[in-house]
């Protein structure tokens, strides 16, 4: 008797996650216009003269209002490029004063995290959604539900740039609320200290400036709260059953 010849066995159907993911045309043209974005921004924090302060003072005492509408908004241009929001802040103080400096720094600040967001959503969240895996689709639905916490907690700890902090949620599925709110939070602990140093500094004669210790309350604050909410996110996940 001759025995049946063997079959091999028939492909096992190929996953729809193991096909290559083709972006549009357009899409890459999208992600592309904001790397080159980012890197001409990269190119000009690095290499561009910036003007001195007494140059910048005279400048805007001869302009006026629209002098200062023009640094508001110039200040709200360079949080897109990788400027340390810290300096922004402390020649906001120099240039302003406590209480003008703040409403400056604040002001660009906001206008600058929305700016990224705007930028990185329009250019880039497109290219994000299709080339998107398990891992990172579940990473965009938590930042989707909780982009509040997340950009506030960004905006609060001092290593996380503020150009990145922008881009990444313009790039996830937040809200734009969401990241407006979290962004004009957070910003102020810091700012209030940064500005109080800048207007110290800048104040010729001593008066305008706020003493660091009165600064240093807002921050104080805000960690402790934060401390506190992160305290009970864990309390409550300890008590929860395991599966």
């Amino acid at each position: 008797m001759t025995s049946a010849p063997t079959q091999d066995p028939a492909p096992a159907p190929r996953r729809p996650d193991a096909e290559p993911r083709r972006l549009p045309a357009r899409t890459v043209r999208r992600a592309l216009l904001l790397v080159a974005l980012i890197a001409a921004g990269c190119t000009v924090a690095l290499t561009a003269d910036l003007p001195e302060v007494a140059t910048l003072r005279d400048w805007l005492g001869d302009v006026g209002p629209l002098g200062w509408a023009v640094l508001v908004v110039g200040l709200a241009l360079a949080t897109l490029a990788p400027v340390p929001r810290t300096a922004l802040s402390l020649l906001a103080g120099v240039l302003a004063g406590f209480w003008g400096g703040l409403a400056l720094a604040l002001t660009s600040g906001v206008l600058g995290a929305a700016a990224g967001f705007l930028v990185a959503r329009r250019l880039g969240r497109e290219a994000v959604t299709r080339l998107a895996g398990p891992r990172l689709a579940r990473v965009d639905a938590r930042l989707s539900e909780r982009g509040f916490l997340a950009v506030l907690v960004g905006r609060l700890t001092p290593i996380a740039p503020f150009t990145v902090v922008s881009y990444a949620a313009g790039l996830s599925g937040m809200r734009w609320r969401d990241h407006l709110a979290g962004s004009a939070l957070g910003l102020v602990p810091g700012t209030v200290l940064h500005v109080s140093i800048g207007a110290t500094v800048g104040a010729a004669d001593g008066d305008g400036g706020v003493p660091l210790l009165v600064s240093v309350v807002p921050l104080t604050l805000a960690l402790v709260v934060l401390g506190v909410s992160r305290g009970r996110r864990r309390a409550a996940g300890a008590r929860q059953p395991e599966a």
